[in-house]
């Protein structure tokens, strides 16, 4: 069964979706009352599927319920990959973040599969097998190498 978290994304993605423009508002208390949850929850789902590295940017405003503005970023293939090199990579990244660029990547359908799977596993904990800092910056260098295969093919 899925967690509340992984369901709460669903119902999002799908109103974004549905959404002519690709923006949706919602209202934390609702959606939180709607999931039998608390509007942390919907906090977390919000801060941690929902970032900019995934294509997304969130407007929020308090009071009157929490009305959170979701916009669906209209994403240029190249420009996003040279973005990720330049400015989300850096000269040192971790495997977690390394994985949720790779999931934003194959999600919006730049990368495919086969280079998804690759990729994922190439740049894991296990496969790097040096000393955290150091891992960190050599998948960096890693990753930044593949991402400009793919935006050179």
């Amino acid at each position: 069964m899925a967690r509340i978290s992984d369901v709460i994304e669903m119902f999002i993605k799908k109103l974004i979706d549905e959404a002519q423009n690709g923006i949706v508002e919602i209202r934390r208390n609702e959606l939180a009352s709607k999931f039998q949850c608390t509007p942390s929850q919907i906090n977390y789902v919000l801060e941690t599927r929902f970032t900019p590295e995934l294509g997304y940017y969130i407007e929020s405003r308090r009071g009157g319920g929490g009305c959170i503005r979701i916009i669906k970023l209209n994403i240029d293939e190249k420009e996003y990959i040279k973005d990720i090199i330049t400015e989300g990579i850096g000269s040192s990244i971790s495997q977690g973040d390394a994985y949720a660029y790779l999931n934003a990547l194959y999600r919006d359908g730049f990368i495919k599969e086969r280079e998804f799977l690759i990729m994922k596993s190439a740049l894991s904990d296990r496969i790097i097998g040096l000393d955290p800092e150091l891992r960190n910056i050599v998948r960096a260098s890693l990753f930044k190498a593949m991402l400009l295969a793919v935006l050179n093919s």
